[in-house]
């Protein structure tokens, strides 16, 4: 895809240009706290990305230098009074990160300042994170809100970084540092600043794009199975789509013929 396909929101902007689908979420003045419309925006943006073929990888930021999201906004809590409501939003949030995971397509989390609560969850459910020095990472619920995060939750943040350093985190409820988040695997690549940051996104974000899609997709939704505990199958489903593919066809000829190979997903 070239040129500009633009749907804009107040709070979470939507973007798709030469290929690269790339969201941003837009509450500067909040450190981009999440309200339940943004999460929502946010599922809806990986539905139409799953529904277009030329979109080959989603670039997810912040806006501004001081926050890539710092949880969910408290006001959306206010009105919170019985079990249901807890479990609708945990429910939500499950939702909206589920989708995220299965996207289709390669999710690139570009973190610069505060990743917290469910900012964190989102990074933890994006396929790459590179991060500027800034980047701090937690969910620091036991000394402010006194919640929990969802199964589905603790289960994406123990397969990533492993049960021991989710619970030391919680626990403490300290921000994990860009250094250390790049030596336990939270990020795998740390830049200078926010500028860098946004240089080094857009480079990965590309290559990315470059790739076969089939190969990509097919890791993620192997590694997604792993992740799900239980029986993940041979994944067969998963060997055929790649191996009888045009594009396993076209990458033959075009190593064989020492050219490029023109990927179309199919």
């Amino acid at each position: 895809m070239t040129g500009s396909d633009e749907t804009m929101t107040d709070e979470l902007l939507y973007e798709v240009r030469d290929g690269i689908a790339r969201v941003t979420f837009n509450r500067p003045h909040a450190r981009n706290a999440l309200t339940f419309a943004m999460y929502d925006r946010l599922a809806s943006v990986c539905a139409e990305v799953d529904d277009t073929p030329d979109i080959r990888a989603m670039l997810l930021t912040g806006a501004g230098d001081k926050a890539f999201a710092a949880g969910t906004d408290i006001a959306q809590f206010r009105s919170f009074t019985t079990a249901e409501d807890a479990l609708a939003y945990e429910a939500r949030i499950d939702r909206v990160l589920g989708a995220l995971e299965r996207c289709r397509v390669p999710t690139i989390a570009a973190v610069a300042g505060a990743c917290t609560g469910g900012g964190a969850g989102i990074a933890a459910a994006c396929d790459l994170r590179i991060g500027a020095a800034s980047a701090k990472f937690g969910f620091p619920i036991a000394r402010t809100l006194g919640n929990c995060l969802s199964m589905g939750n603790y289960a994406r943040l123990s397969a990533l970084i492993g049960p021991a350093r989710v619970t030391e985190m919680i626990f403490t409820a300290r921000l994990i540092e860009a250094d250390e988040a790049k030596a336990i695997g939270l990020l795998s690549e740390v830049v200078a600043d926010a500028a860098a940051l946004a240089d080094r996104a857009e480079t990965l974000a590309r290559m990315v794009a470059s790739h076969a899609p089939l190969t990509l997709r097919a890791t993620k939704e192997a590694l997604r199975r792993l992740r799900q505990g239980g029986d993940p199958g041979t994944g067969e489903d998963l060997i055929v789509m790649c191996y009888t593919s045009a594009d396993f066809r076209e990458g033959m000829d075009a190593f064989l013929n020492k050219r490029p190979p023109r990927w179309q997903g199919e």
